[in-house]
């Protein structure tokens, strides 16, 4: 079992390697490298560069002046994105996943996916949003917001707020929190559906909380911590404050709305799991068709409504790379259907409306770190190699491991993350289209087209993924062998055969 354990992360690495486009490296090898201080989000809307010597007088007034104010707009979109992402995992996601086990699991994934989320969320509010978004080093946060501390100032009477993209522009802290914490959340949940159908619950929720400790929190903050635009004041600041970025935000990592953090970090602990827990009794003699593709249908469409609060709510304002990252969503995982439904077609002679809501969430992975990096044209192309690749991912490659993911999260979710966010440094790209990355954040001007390195954007985007394979591997690995040791992983042989539904729980999702 090591070995195949062993051996499926290192296919994972060498398909990163792999999947690099022919296109990575078009771009003439002696052109100059995207700029040092390159970040990882998107930019911000177009603002004027600042007066190259204000007078003293004016210095000293900008100095008094008051500290900003949210925009009820943008506040309202965010509180709006928060809500469909809760959409997007329930009832989305439960009912994608439910619809996927037979019968007498229902309910039992149902409550994996409810309860993991909610525990997750408590776990935010009480320490896992400091660790992952206050200053603390490279690798993870600080404490100065445990039990979420320091959000209302009794001194000004005000709540404190958050930096967006732009400066000079907030929301509410509390509203970036709780937007957070629905991505924390949604992470978790994605996992039980690589060991669905044969894990004990108490096993899921203890893993759920190691895990999301150790794993999606330090991810979290070195692919998404920095200090904001305003920070960037000065050029004589500027090296400083990236310095206190998180590792891979320094390096100029680009994920939107969570490749990374999300969807490879939350496949890598899948595969894992399915490695370790074992096949289900009978698999491979049985069959384990789908009880109801129905309620896939209808958790995937819910995943998409969803997505877009997920994936435009990641600009942190109602502005115009939200848009961008709305109409990405829509046309890449429209692309992505067509695809899937394509390839099918060619490789099993029928297209299948599983195979449709397979495809959809298999674009809607890979455009989330794309999202607002990329032009439409871009989003076009990475739903539908996406597309294309998941398929093998769900058919080829789970045949090459000689696994059981019960409901193919690394085949979607790992195949899909790595393409897209490898695609995201090609497409990023302003000579396909691109929107290119900000530069200089004490100008906010983005890296110029004649500077930007296709070639060395893809490197640094593989570096991310790599980093987070391997982190989220041992992670899982160690959380995995923690749990068997002291609770077991497996239910037994007879209360798998009769279901989890009554087994674990003592209830039945249908009445005879």
């Amino acid at each position: 079992m090591m070995k195949k354990l062993i051996a499926g992360l290192a296919v994972v690495a060498t398909m990163s390697l792999a999947v690099l486009a022919p296109a990575a490296w078009a771009q003439d090898a002696a052109s100059a490298p995207v700029a040092a201080s390159a970040v990882t989000a998107p930019a911000a809307e177009a603002a004027p560069a600042p007066m190259a010597a204000a007078p003293a007088a004016e210095a000293a007034s900008a100095a008094a002046a008051p500290a900003p104010v949210p925009n009820k707009g943008d506040t309202a979109w965010m509180m709006l994105s928060t809500i469909l992402v809760i959409l997007m995992t329930i009832p989305g996601l439960a009912l994608f996943y439910g619809g996927l086990v037979r019968s007498k699991n229902m309910l039992s994934v149902l409550m994996q996916v409810m309860v993991t989320f909610s525990m997750i969320v408590v776990l935010w509010v009480i320490y896992g949003y400091s660790l992952a978004f206050t200053e603390g080093n490279a690798f993870i946060g600080g404490t100065d917001r445990l039990f979420m501390k320091g959000i209302w100032d009794n001194v000004a009477g005000t709540f404190a707020n958050a930096a967006t993209f732009s400066k000079g522009v907030v929301i509410p802290e509390l509203v970036f929190a709780a937007f957070q914490a629905t991505f924390a959340g949604i992470t978790g949940a994605l996992i039980v559906g690589a060991f669905a159908e044969r894990i004990k619950f108490t096993a899921v929720l203890a893993f759920m909380a190691l895990w999301f400790t150790f794993a999606y929190l330090p991810i979290a903050h070195m692919v998404w911590f920095w200090m904001g635009p305003d920070a960037y004041a000065s050029k004589e600041v500027a090296d400083a404050m990236t310095a206190k970025a998180g590792l891979l935000w320094q390096w100029g990592a680009l994920d939107f709305a969570g490749g990374t953090v999300v969807h490879i970090n939350a496949a890598v602990a899948g595969l894992v799991g399915a490695f370790m827990i074992g096949k289900r009794v009978g698999y491979g003699r049985e069959s384990f068709t789908p009880h109801s593709l129905t309620l896939t249908m209808v958790g995937a469409a819910l995943l998409w409504v969803g997505w877009f609060g997920f994936n435009a709510g990641s600009a942190l304002e109602a502005n115009g790379f939200a848009a961008l990252a709305f109409i990405n969503t829509f046309v890449a995982t429209a692309a992505a259907v067509l695809a899937w439904c394509v390839g099918e077609a060619l490789t099993k002679g029928k297209a299948s409306m599983l195979g449709a809501a397979s495809g959809a969430v298999a674009g809607l992975v890979a455009i989330t770190p794309a999202a607002g990096n990329v032009g439409v044209g871009g989003a076009l192309v990475i739903g539908i190699v996406a597309s294309f690749a998941c398929l093998w991912g769900v058919n080829g490659l789970k045949k090459m491991l000689g696994m059981d993911d019960s409901l193919d999260v690394f085949g979607i979710h790992g195949v899909g993350g790595i393409v897209g966010a490898l695609l995201t440094g090609v497409f990023n790209s302003p000579s396909l289209g691109g929107p290119s990355a900000v530069g200089d954040w004490v100008t906010v001007t983005m890296v110029a087209p004649e500077a930007y390195s296709i070639a060395a954007q893809v490197w640094i985007q593989l570096k991310g993924v790599l980093v987070t394979i391997v982190w989220s591997g041992v992670v899982s690995l160690i959380a995995f062998k923690l749990v068997d040791m002291v609770i077991g992983l497996r239910v037994t042989e007879e209360e798998e055969r009769e279901g989890l539904d009554i087994s674990s729980h003592g209830e039945t999702a249908y009445h005879k």
